[in-house]
């Protein structure tokens, strides 16, 4: 099973401040817009994204079809692939993808202490 790049959401309540901190440790940004309140910072293969007002909870995230530094890989998992496979296993869905469905599509697991695991695939 591969699900692709990993990186941790982070919900924050000051984006700015944020950032500011974060690239005290070294990161830099790989993606994202400040003014839409979402950013993604990298350091070596450590990848997180900063999230200010889009939800609750940190997420843990993996995007399946690419690696660490947001590039396609030649050969990978499909989101719906990883779905059924969860889902065989027993692991509950909140939220699924279109198994009908090719391209981008996602879908959320939750861990047994309520961390939510999204799978997001862009391509």
């Amino acid at each position: 099973m591969k699900l692709g790049a990993f990186s941790v959401s982070l919900t924050v309540k000051d984006i700015h401040a944020s950032k500011e901190f974060y690239e005290k440790l070294g990161f830099t940004a790989l993606g994202g817009n400040i003014e839409q309140n979402w950013l993604i910072l990298k350091n070596e293969s450590c990848v997180i994204g900063l999230f200010q007002g889009m939800f609750e909870k940190n997420i843990l995230t993996f995007n399946p079809g690419w690696n660490e530094n947001a590039e396609n890989l030649d050969s990978f998992t499909d989101v719906r692939d990883l779905q059924k496979e969860l889902k065989a296993k027993g692991v509950k869905m909140l939220t699924e993808a279109d198994e009908n469905s090719e391209g981008p599509a996602s879908f959320i697991v939750e861990d047994p202490d309520g961390n939510p695991i999204l799978f997001d695939q862009h391509r």
